[in-house]
């Protein structure tokens, strides 16, 4: 079964054309590292909640849009090895280098995690 990574971000609505160029090309080395499928997902009906909510969950300002993301991988040994590669490749590969290919958005509050699906539907 596979495995998932998922994200939650705020992005300057402002940098949205460039947070979709770097996302593209990040993706692209997830792809190589052996993701099957990378999906980035702008904001489109993101409500407030009562107690919690994405905007919250990434101090999301009036100006920054929710990103929602996801890598999925075929199992979580292709997702750890290709974890290991953006650690020891991320200075040497321009595409995923800071200072070439910028993060258009603060890094500091993306929230992210590792899954192990429990129940996969498709149709």
């Amino acid at each position: 079964m596979s495995y998932i990574d998922g994200f939650i971000l705020a992005v300057p609505k402002a940098n949205k054309n460039k947070f979709i160029q770097h996302a593209k090309t990040a993706g692209e080395v997830f792809m190589e590292w052996g993701a099957v499928r990378v999906l980035e997902c702008w904001e489109d009906d993101v409500p407030d909640g009562k107690v919690t909510d994405f905007r919250r969950a990434v101090q999301a300002t009036g100006d920054e849009a929710v990103v929602f993301s996801w890598i999925e991988w075929p199992d979580k040994a292709t997702r750890d090895a290709g974890m290991e590669k953006m650690k020891t490749k991320m200075k040497s590969d321009p595409r995923l280098d800071p200072q070439t290919n910028p993060m258009p958005f603060d890094g500091v509050r993306v929230v992210f995690g590792g899954f192990a699906p429990v129940v996969a539907l498709e149709a």
